[in-house]
């Protein structure tokens, strides 16, 4: 059986600089924290995995906060709690568009009997809501999501990714993993060495993807937004798009390296 698991931020859609980002900080200023995070500082934190463990960084920039680990713990709840509020409502206002292919493979696959799921390691509510918004709420029903704290680690631990292989009985031979960062692609590498295709997003574009089956800038929608190849070991290019044949080619393409 042949599956596709995406990540979400950055892949579904291009959501921390204009998401996730302005919503941290309207946080900030709705709890009276004299702190905002730049772009530059932001995109420092994407290399810590999950928004909670983003939002512990507050302590060591912020006076006068609470010092007793069961305190920061609730503070840090209830900041997150509002922060992924006020996320899924700009995603539900329709302020962050999917990304280029996610619906045309979404239903590609669906039609072709694959199965799908999204691995990410932010809150549910938010993956669900990008997720609904990228591919339509009746698709959305048919992807499985894996989100959140359900696994102890988070990216780049492979945590999330095994237990989707788990609960979805998935041979690793028979997955594409789509990611959009170097901590993305070291999970799914970990998970058993994973086939992945990265669509580098706005922060990612200059990071380390060694080990990438196929790098693009996006999966494309050509005419208007064809697939611009970056990195191709397996020579499935060139590309105006990437579709079902070419996440074949590379399940292929590992099964003969094995």
């Amino acid at each position: 059986m042949s599956a596709i698991v995406f990540d979400c931020d950055g892949v579904l859609a291009d959501t921390e600089r204009d998401g996730h980002l302005p919503a941290f900080n309207a946080t900030f200023e709705h709890f009276g924290l004299p702190l905002r995070w730049s772009q530059e500082r932001y995109g420092e934190l994407l290399a810590i995995g999950g928004g909670k463990e983003r939002l512990a960084t507050v302590f060591d920039d912020v006076d006068d906060l609470p010092t007793d680990p069961d305190e920061r713990r609730e503070l840090v709840a209830q900041w997150h709690r509002e922060k992924t509020a006020r996320y899924t409502r700009m995603v539900a206002d329709g302020v962050l568009p999917a990304r280029p292919g996610i619906a045309r493979i979404v239903e590609e696959a669906h039609a072709a009997g694959w199965t799908l799921a999204v691995a990410s390691t932010s809150a549910e509510a938010s993956v669900r809501a990008v997720l609904e918004h990228a591919v339509g709420p009746t698709r959305a029903r048919d992807v499985a999501v894996f989100a959140g704290d359900v696994v102890p680690a988070k990216k780049p631990a492979p945590d999330i990714y095994l237990l989707a292989l788990h609960e979805l009985g998935l041979d690793p031979d028979d997955v594409v993993v789509v990611e959009d960062s170097s901590n993305g692609l070291r999970a799914a590498l970990a998970a058993g060495g994973l086939t992945t295709v990265v669509t580098v997003s706005s922060y990612t574009a200059d990071e380390d993807f060694t080990g990438a089956a196929l790098v693009v800038d996006s999966l494309g929608d050509p005419p208007a937004v064809p697939t611009s190849v970056l990195v191709d070991p397996h020579g499935v290019g060139p590309l105006d798009h990437v579709d079902l044949t070419t996440l074949t080619r590379l399940l292929t393409a590992r099964k003969e390296h094995l």
